[in-house]
C-alpha cells in the first residue's frame, strides 16, 4: 500500500506536500496522527475508495512531505491541497493530531468542510495526566538519544492507559514504529518548530456548523476521548460512539468495525 509510486505531490508555498488520491465520489480526507503518515490509513483507503474519493495527505514534516522552513498552519496546508485539487466541501476524518487538524480546518476554512469524524483528538482539553506522562517518556527518550525507546512509546500510545503495550497486535506496533521512524529521520533535535497552532479551538468548537462524529477507541485515554466528544457535544448535529477493544488507533486495531461505523455515518450526510 505504501508504494512510493502511489504518492503524488504538489508544490505549496514552502516545499512539496505528498498525498494519495484514489477512488471517486464524495471526497474524504484522511488525516493521520503525529509522527505518522498516510499509511496509517492502509486499512481504510481501499475499502473507502470503492464508494468515495479518498485523499490521504502526509502532514508537513511527516512521511513524504517536505519539512517546514518557516511558520505554517496544518489547517492551511489541508485547505491548500483541497483547493489545488478543486475539491470540496470534503468530509475530514482525523485520528489524534489529525483530529485536531480537522477541527482547525473546519474553523478556519469552513467552506471546504462537509463533516468531521474525530478519533482521539479534536481540541485541547484541561488536564491530561496520561498524555503528559507519555509525552515525558517520549521527550526523555529523545533527549537521551534513545530512538528505540522513543519508538517503543508508540505501543504505549496505541494501548492506552487501560492495557499494557503487549495487548496491541504486533503488526500494528510494527507499522507505528515504521511510520514514526520515517518521520523522525527527517528531523534534527536542534531544528525549530515552525508549526503555528490555531488558538482557542475548544471555545470556538460551537462555531462548527457541520455534522460531527466522535469515533473513539473505547480503551483510549479518557482525556483524548473527551477531546473528540467535546466537539460533538458543542455542535447541533453531533454523534458519539466507540470501537470496542481498541485504544488510540481504532482504525488500525479493528479496521472492519471502524470502516463500517464510518460508512454508516457517511450514508447519513
Amino acid at each position: 500500500m505504501n508504494d512510493a509510486s502511489d504518492i503524488r505531490t504538489f508544490e505549496s508555498h514552502d516545499g512539496s506536500l505528498a498525498y494519495r488520491d484514489t477512488g471517486s465520489g464524495q471526497p474524504l480526507v484522511l488525516l493521520h496522527a503525529g509522527f505518522m503518515d498516510h499509511t496509517l490509513w492502509d486499512d481504510q483507503i481501499p475499502a473507502l475508495a470503492r464508494h468515495h474519493r479518498v485523499i490521504a495527505p502526509d502532514a508537513r514534516g511527516h512521511g513524504w512531505s517536505s519539512n517546514a522552513s518557516g511558520p505554517f498552519r496544518q489547517a492551511d496546508d489541508v485547505a491548500a491541497l483541497l483547493r489545488h485539487l478543486a475539491v470540496g466541501p470534503a468530509v475530514l476524518v482525523g485520528v489524534s493530531m489529525g483530529a485536531n487538524i480537522a477541527v482547525d480546518t473546519a474553523l478556519e476554512h469552513p467552506g471546504l468542510v462537509r463533516a468531521l469524524v474525530l478519533s482521539g483528538g479534536g481540541t485541547p482539553g484541561p488536564g491530561a495526566p496520561w498524555i503528559e506522562e507519555l509525552r515525558a517518556a517520549q521527550f526523555g527518550a529523545l533527549g537521551a538519544g534513545d530512538i528505540g525507546g522513543w519508538l517503543d512509546t508508540f505501543a504505549r500510545s496505541a494501548a492506552g492507559p487501560h492495557r499494557t503495550p503487549d495487548a496491541v497486535h504486533p503488526d500494528v506496533v510494527r507499522r507505528l514504529r515504521e511510520m514514526a521512524g520515517r518521520t523522525i529521520a527527517k528531523h534534527t533535535a536542534a531544528e525549530p518548530d515552525f508549526n503555528v497552532p490555531v488558538t482557542d479551538t475548544r471555545t470556538r468548537a460551537k462555531e462548527i456548523s457541520v455534522p460531527v462524529l466522535a469515533l473513539n477507541g473505547a480503551l483510549d485515554a479518557p482525556d483524548l476521548i473527551g477531546m473528540a466528544e467535546h466537539v460533538a457535544h458543542a455542535v447541533a448535529d453531533g454523534r458519539v460512539t466507540a470501537v470496542e477493544n481498541t485504544g488510540h488507533f481504532p482504525n488500525m486495531e479493528e479496521p472492519d468495525a471502524f470502516n463500517r461505523t464510518l460508512e454508516e455515518f457517511l450514508h447519513t450526510l
